[in-house]
């Protein structure tokens, strides 16, 4: 059973304030996968994802609501810039490669799974493995029938004796010699658009043709153990299941963030850096439309993954976008400015607020670093009137303005005769007045 639209927002309200619209609309987005699974086949098929946009100043929070998001799903996900991506035919990365991060996230998702399914099992094998290591095995001597089957009984009860001591972490730092491959030097090729797992698919063909090296190792207990789990876990996940079901996670579940949107927004121009925008947006239509990707590990739809746009729209509108690829994103959501009241709130409220961040930071020092009510509510005002006189850059102007009030207090920090450090209205204002009163230059410092 996944999260109710109800927890999703209660998770993001730990760390992103106010944006309830925007919470909301991605919560019953994500909400609506799960309601899908639950449906017959013939009409299950026919429910496609309703993709969002989401609209927005810079630091409002919608990239900070994909991180937090990526977190809370348990689906193949992928935050990717739109930037990155050129039409077919320039030099740059090609659309389709969205779908194939995606599916290499699918992978990982699901390997990571069955690691854990079969750890149990790995633990064991990893055991036995480290008892030969520990016991060397005795040559084949012409015993008679009576002491093979007493050194046979000798040998099973050290083994006991040896298996205690070894769950019981006393051999930690017994030395063992381990067989360790030697792996061979990646081959990488700089190759064009559509071609970024070649040098993955050239290495795995130069393994298999190029026999493996084994190189003897020393190792303690405690550091084998890993190398051996690694090897044990490997060997018992079945990779056919773990790509068949990966595929399917990212076909049905899987989920694309795809960040500065507006950027590929803007009129045809027929030179300069710009000459591929609409390209992008026509590459991208049948991926969001949904159409079939040739990945290493086999084709992939996409009729069914979920596709969550944001951008500034500074300089551009949605209606910008091409008709089709608008229509493709019915769902549009507005992020509203921050507030002073927002400022205040974003210092305060959200589970590692910047104001804890430092607090924390500087008490590895011995620092006792205390932000006061008046201190918080100087360091908002001013993050607002910056903001509302400058360029408004949304929260991030609060990183500008703390780092620069808690920058001599970081730097003389560890030489500190006085640790207790307030930092009150009066000290906020000490910090900031003299750059705040030379207009020309706050809009550089600040």
């Amino acid at each position: 059973m996944e999260m109710t639209p109800r927890q999703i927002v209660a998770e993001l309200d730990r760390y992103i304030v106010g944006q309830s619209a925007a919470k909301k609309a991605v919560a019953v987005a994500i909400r609506n996968r799960w309601r899908r699974q639950q449906l017959p086949d013939d009409l299950k098929k026919d429910v496609t994802p309703k993709n969002l946009i989401l609209i927005g100043p810079t630091g409002v929070g919608k990239t900070e609501i994909a991180r937090r998001l990526a977190q809370l799903v348990s689906a193949p996900f992928i935050k990717i810039e739109a930037t990155k991506f050129t039409e077919v035919g320039y030099v740059g990365r090609d659309v389709e490669s969205i779908i194939r991060d995606l599916t290499e996230a699918g992978i990982g998702l699901v390997k990571q799974e069955m690691r854990g399914q079969v750890q149990e099992k790995a633990r064991e094998r990893v055991n036995e493995r480290l008892l030969d290591l520990l016991l060397h095995p005795l040559k084949n001597a012409p015993w008679e029938p009576d002491q093979e089957k007493e050194e046979e009984e000798k040998r099973k009860r050290t083994r006991e004796k040896m298996l205690a001591k070894l769950l019981a972490g006393e051999l930690e730092d017994r030395p063992v010699e381990l067989n360790m491959e030697q792996k061979a030097v990646p081959v990488q090729i700089f190759s064009n658009m559509g071609m970024e797992n070649m040098d993955v698919n050239l290495q795995s063909m130069f393994d298999q043709i190029i026999p493996k090296g084994n190189q003897p190792r020393n190792l303690t207990v405690k550091e084998a153990r890993k190398v051996l789990t690694e090897q044990e876990t490997e060997a018992l996940i079945d990779r056919a299941a773990v790509t068949e079901r990966a595929i399917d996670r990212v076909e049905n579940h899987g989920i694309v963030f795809l960040d500065e949107i507006d950027k590929v927004c803007g009129p045809q121009s027929g030179h300069g850096p710009d000459v591929s925008r609409q390209g992008v947006q026509r590459d991208l239509l049948p991926v969001v439309e949904g159409t079939t990707v040739n990945t290493k590990h086999g084709p992939v739809r996409t009729d069914h993954v979920l596709f969550i746009a944001a951008g500034a729209f500074h300089t551009s509108k949605p209606s910008d976008l091409m008709p089709e690829l608008q229509g493709r994103f019915p769902i549009r959501v507005e992020l509203t400015d921050l507030t002073r009241d927002d400022f205040l709130r974003v210092l305060t409220e959200p589970k590692h607020a910047l104001t804890k961040q430092y607090a924390e930071l500087l008490k590895t020092e011995g620092v006792d670093l205390e932000f006061t009510r008046d201190g918080v509510e100087a360091l908002a005002d001013i993050a607002f009137e910056v903001n509302r006189t400058t360029q408004n850059i949304g929260a991030r102007r609060l990183h500008t303005i703390l780092e620069k009030v808690v920058e001599e207090v970081s730097y003389e920090g560890p030489d500190l005769v006085d640790k207790q450090v307030k930092v009150d209205a009066r000290f906020v204002r000490d910090k900031l007045g003299p750059i705040m009163q030379r207009e020309d230059l706050s809009k550089f410092i600040l």
